[in-house]
């Protein structure tokens, strides 16, 4: 798995429309659901990957332009180094954006909540986890953050078409970190 950075986000209980019983709320990496502390992209503080380098850019960010993130959860990111193109059915390497700088410091505390598939159809910043925002956890065994127990779980429904019936990909797959306050 390849460090690619934090995020503070507005984690949201579980909606109405998602009838999973033991979902709570969702971790899941877009932001559909719950979203990013802020529009951030416009401010050009984030890395090739489209999240942050260390919590302090975060923090930093928030205090100069007067963002209150103190009911945000802060998550750290891990991603699998292939992406998943379900229409050619095989795995591909993909790259950070160049033009950006790319230097995560891994925590040194954090928490596996588990993993999330996220599409990636614009090859930007993470676009839709269709486990939530598609309500695939319906029919695919998650755990209460919506997020799947392994890694081996996760590879395996791209590989047999759980995803199909949802957003266009490429997918890649996430491991869900929250870090401690």
């Amino acid at each position: 798995m390849i460090p690619v950075g934090y995020m503070a986000k507005n984690v949201s209980k579980i909606p109405d429309w998602l009838k999973v019983d033991n979902v709570t709320d969702i971790y899941s990496v877009s932001g559909c659901i719950s979203q990013s502390f802020a529009d951030y992209i416009k401010f050009w503080k984030h890395n090739g990957y489209w999240f942050f380098d260390n919590p302090d850019i975060i923090k930093r960010l928030c205090h100069d332009n007067g963002i209150d993130i103190s009911d945000s959860t802060l998550f750290y990111y891990e991603v699998y180094e292939k992406q998943y193109d379900k229409c050619k059915r095989l795995w591909a390497d993909f790259k950070p954006e160049p033009s950006f700088s790319t230097n995560v410091h891994i925590p040194e505390y954090k928490k596996l909540e588990g993993y999330d598939v996220v599409s990636f159809f614009v090859q930007t910043s993470p676009e839709c986890s269709p486990l939530s925002c598609n309500n695939l956890a319906q029919n695919i065994s998650v755990n209460q953050h919506c997020l799947l127990s392994t890694f081996e779980e996760a590879k395996s429904y791209l590989e047999f078409d759980k995803f199909d019936n949802s957003e266009p990909g490429p997918f890649r797959i996430f491991a869900v970190y929250s870090l401690p306050d």
